[in-house]
């Protein structure tokens, strides 16, 4: 297929990057430290590190897992824990060291983690202490043989430490009980790592860097295997993709989605060091108010989030008093932006919030809006540079101008494959190289490409395509409606019926009403069937509403 979106646009995507532009992500980590080091690197909850401090204790940590726990190049570390300042110290420690890193999800459930680190073959673990009494339960049938524990207020300085543990710990009663009586607290570790020299690693750039795994909405969670490559050539596309508009060593980004999630982890995390930013950690982004305090608090120029994160601030009693003047980007991902949200947002802070597309499975950025003034709300915008798309239908041709079909990539963000699965890797990635997203999309005459949903999300009523992106973007905009999700349920007469899940922005609203209002905004077989008000959605720890949960929820009350 003709490459549009060059054509049309440009000025608005470089054809290509190098993704020869380090030698690994240690050679990144290893630079801005260099460079940028007296310039604050991390701000949380009030205590700031340098990049220097950052490559000093990173250097201690990688020493530490050198030279006390005799870990080699290629073994495999999981690092469990939210938005602290451990994360980064603890994630650039083991690069350092010549490790792969999983990154592990805090809110798993011991089963989940039993499978994780026993498919990894994870031999350490940094894990928070808040989380320890579920690993206590799973440990010994994994083959993780050391367990570093680390705690909230481990990084602040002595006297804010102490009482930080103890209020989390005894006052907020946030650490269950457990018992790991061999477990080496991280305070313990970098002073251990102190006293030896790190022992500098050389990594190609086509071993693995991560394991990062997905979430297993199709069956058992399976590890994507990203190089150094991989998340380099990412790292430089979103580079080249917002070139002009950052300034090296003087941005300050906020990062409320976590680092373990791949979107933040290359976003906000690799490619913000990159520039020297301040990176703002936020380790409970549910806490709105607290947020809002911080945007209050700091000149904040660049953010990333999901659709429901930018819908709770843009919503906020208090946003109007925030000062969004020095905002520069705003990008959503990890979920479709809805319309109603991207206006609120720009009507709110003057600062466009600019769609992206990604997947674990590329590292994760595959298009973007872009920052030019040219977005356009309800795509996920243009290829990244280096990127290639294309349309396929169900026996892999590809689509006629102007028709759905299932979106695949191409370009030197795509991983290697799944960690242990050939089978998985052959079904997702053809023999060309074209990775096969799953999602369906089109793509318009000037080049933009728009997602209509997931391939096993479609509902099918009387023989017709129903994509629940659609109707939930519908309902969204109604000016008593806070958040939606939609689902198909069986039905007798048309197969399958839309239902939706609504949490009222106004207590007044109705069935009846929501109803009347669908009916003016979609077609006969688009509209929802069964409507039912709720108080909240299942939520993944970004904010991603979980249809498959509600999907679950409706199976379980057909079998009952």
């Amino acid at each position: 297929m003709e490459k549009i979106w060059l054509k049309n646009y440009p000025s608005l995507v470089p054809h290509q990057i190098d993704p020869e532009r380090y030698a690994s992500l240690i050679e990144l980590i290893e630079e801005s430290i260099e460079k940028y080091a007296d310039k604050v690197a991390y701000i949380h909850m009030g205590v700031e590190m340098t990049y220097r401090q950052i490559g000093e204790q990173s250097a201690h940590f990688a020493a530490f897992l050198q030279k006390e726990l005799q870990l080699k190049k290629g073994d495999r570390i999981a690092i469990q824990m939210p938005n602290v300042l451990q994360y980064p110290i603890a994630l650039f420690g083991a690069i350092r060291a010549g490790l792969v890193v999983v990154n592990t999800n805090p809110l798993y459930t011991p089963r989940e983690m039993e499978h994780q680190f026993s498919d990894a073959g994870v031999k350490a673990l940094v894990v928070l202490a808040n989380f320890a009494d579920r690993l206590e339960k799973v440990l010994d049938k994994t083959p993780v043989e050391h367990v570093i524990i680390t705690e909230v207020g481990d990084m602040m300085p002595f006297f804010r430490r102490t009482l930080t543990n103890f209020v989390v710990k005894n006052v907020k009663k946030m650490v269950p009980a457990y018992h790991l009586p061999k477990a080496i607290p991280f305070r313990y570790a970098l002073a251990k790592g102190r006293q030896h020299a790190l022992t500098p690693i050389k990594v190609d750039k086509n071993e693995n860097a991560f394991i990062q795994y997905t979430g297993g909405t199709t069956g058992v969670a399976k590890g994507a295997e990203l190089t150094h490559r991989n998340v380099i050539a990412n790292a430089e596309q979103i580079k080249a993709w917002m070139s002009g508009k950052l300034i090296e060593g003087q941005e300050l980004i906020i990062t409320p989605l976590p680092m373990y999630h791949i979107f933040s982890l290359t976003v906000n995390t690799f490619i913000f060091f990159a520039y020297g930013a301040k990176n703002l950690l936020i380790t409970n982004p549910r806490d709105l108010d607290a947020l809002v305090k911080d945007f209050k608090k700091y000149p904040i120029t660049a953010m990333t989030g999901v659709n429901t994160l930018f819908n709770a601030i843009a919503n906020h009693p208090e946003v109007g008093n925030v000062d969004f003047s020095h905002l520069k980007i705003a990008i959503a991902g990890a979920t479709a932006l809805q319309n109603a949200v991207a206006q609120k947002w720009k009507e709110t802070t003057g600062c466009a919030v600019l769609e992206g597309f990604g997947l674990t499975e590329c590292s994760p950025v595959v298009s973007c809006n872009p920052l030019d003034g040219n977005e356009q709300v309800g795509t996920i915008g243009l290829p990244l540079p280096s990127t290639e798309v294309m349309l396929a239908d169900d026996n892999g041709e590809e689509v006629a101008e102007g028709e759905r079909g299932e979106l695949w990539v191409r370009g030197p963000q795509v991983m290697k494959g799944y960690w242990k699965r050939p089978e998985a890797t052959a079904d997702m990635i053809t023999p060309e190289g074209w990775l096969k997203t799953g999602d369906v999309a089109i793509i318009q005459p000037d080049g933009f490409l728009k997602i209509v949903d997931r391939k096993k999300d479609m509902i099918l009523v009387s023989g017709f395509n129903v994509y629940p992106n659609e109707v939930e973007d519908v309902i969204v905009g109604h000016p008593k409606v806070m958040e939606v999700a939609a689902i198909g349920i069986p039905d007798d007469k048309s197969g399958e019926a839309v239902k939706v899940f609504v949490i009222k922005k106004d207590e007044s609203l109705t069935k009846d009403e929501l109803k009347a209002y669908c009916q003016e905004h979609l077609t006969g077989y688009k509209i929802p069937k069964h409507y039912e008000f709720r108080t909240e959605l299942p939520k993944s720890p970004v904010g991603k509403i979980l249809r498959k949960d509600l999907k679950a929820e409706e199976a379980a009350k057909i079998k009952a």
